[in-house]
């Protein structure tokens, strides 16, 4: 069952929730904004605990109410998660590519279920994922169940980008700001769940202070994947065959793909491959910036922008539905002729 203390690296996110909770004076609607994979998900859960506990003492959940075993059970009928995988769902075509919550969504997921008595009598609690996916309509729609819930009701929304919601919509809730964790805590946490001290230090440097993005990375073989990746790059003679790199980076893609697919048996492999593959892209382009931090010398300098810059056409290439083959040899083609593979 989630709690606030198994939150880590968010100590001003959760001592404000933990205030406004014990005042009464939590909002109906909340944005809890920040990166990916830093624990925005897994408080809005600890706090849909505390919220719906029927019993709660000292800011905790009680642990042993039918709501806290339902929230521990993973089945709470007053606990609603909505996903972009819902998006399918909603889709009148059939062709949905899950990539925004229109207004069927909202409608059907929060706004008529919001309007119902709850089940266990203690309120409702929604949960908007990737709230930045939902449409216009689908904003407008939610606003006046956000001003005036029917009933002991929270909205969260999560995002990275709050600012891609209406202002009607952040005039409506109170932001709460998730910050990116160190590497150290990103490192100790990975560790602390069994991943090898060295496979730790290296997934918490790649996530960018995401444990989330860190942990989904080590399961699905990114991290291998962006060891080779770097040592392909940076260790690298110049003047060696660029077909290397070109198949490299389908095979790549191609492995990502099929990860997601086993998460998700209906997405796209198409666009799986094209997130794969803008995946080690840019992971290439991270490490070419590290490395322009420390150029030796102007031209240096010069050949590093040029191979970021490749990484930014190809990003555009993928975008455009370019052919993943054609993406991937365009990349070490460039990659070659910028002359990154002689800098120092």
């Amino acid at each position: 069952m989630p709690a606030f203390e198994d939150i880590v690296g968010q100590e001003r996110a959760i001592q404000w929730l933990r205030g406004a909770y014990a005042a009464g004076r939590l909002p109906h609607g909340l944005i809890f904004a920040g990166p990916a994979g830093v624990g925005k998900a897994t408080t809005a859960a600890a706090l849909a605990t505390l919220f719906l506990c029927a019993a709660p003492a000292d800011g905790k959940a009680c642990g042993g109410c039918p709501s806290c075993s339902a929230m521990r059970s993973g089945a709470h009928p007053d606990y609603h998660v909505i996903v972009r995988e819902l998006i399918r769902l909603h889709d009148r075509s059939g062709t949905s590519a899950a990539s925004q919550l229109s207004i069927d969504v909202i409608r059907e997921e929060l706004l008529a279920r919001a309007a119902r008595t709850s089940t266990l009598g203690r309120g409702k609690v929604f949960v908007i994922e990737q709230a930045e996916l939902m449409t216009v309509a689908a904003q407008n729609a939610m606003l006046k169940t956000l001003e005036e819930p029917a009933g002991r009701t929270l909205i969260i929304l999560l995002t990275d980008q709050p600012l891609a919601l209406l202002a009607t919509i952040r005039s409506r809730c109170q932001t709460v700001n998730f910050a990116p964790l160190s590497a150290e805590t990103v490192r100790r946490e990975l560790h602390r769940r069994g991943v090898a001290e060295d496979d730790a230090a290296e997934a918490a440097d790649l996530a960018g202070g995401s444990l989330g993005l860190a942990l989904r990375w080590m399961e699905d073989g990114v991290v291998a994947r962006a060891r080779e990746l770097r040592r392909m790059l940076m260790e690298r003679p110049a003047g060696r065959d660029d077909t290397d790199f070109a198949e490299w980076l389908k095979e790549a893609a191609a492995e990502y793909a099929q990860k997601q697919l086993a998460r998700d048996e209906m997405a796209s492999e198409s666009q799986a491959r094209r997130d794969g593959m803008a995946l080690y892209l840019e992971l290439a382009a991270e490490m070419f910036r590290r490395r322009l931090a420390v150029a030796p010398d102007a031209a240096a300098a010069a050949r590093l922008c040029r191979a970021i810059e490749v990484v930014a056409r190809c990003e555009e290439y993928l975008a455009a539905n370019v052919t993943i083959s054609l993406v991937a040899e365009y990349a070490a083609a460039e990659m070659e002729m910028s002359g990154v593979y002689a800098v120092g």
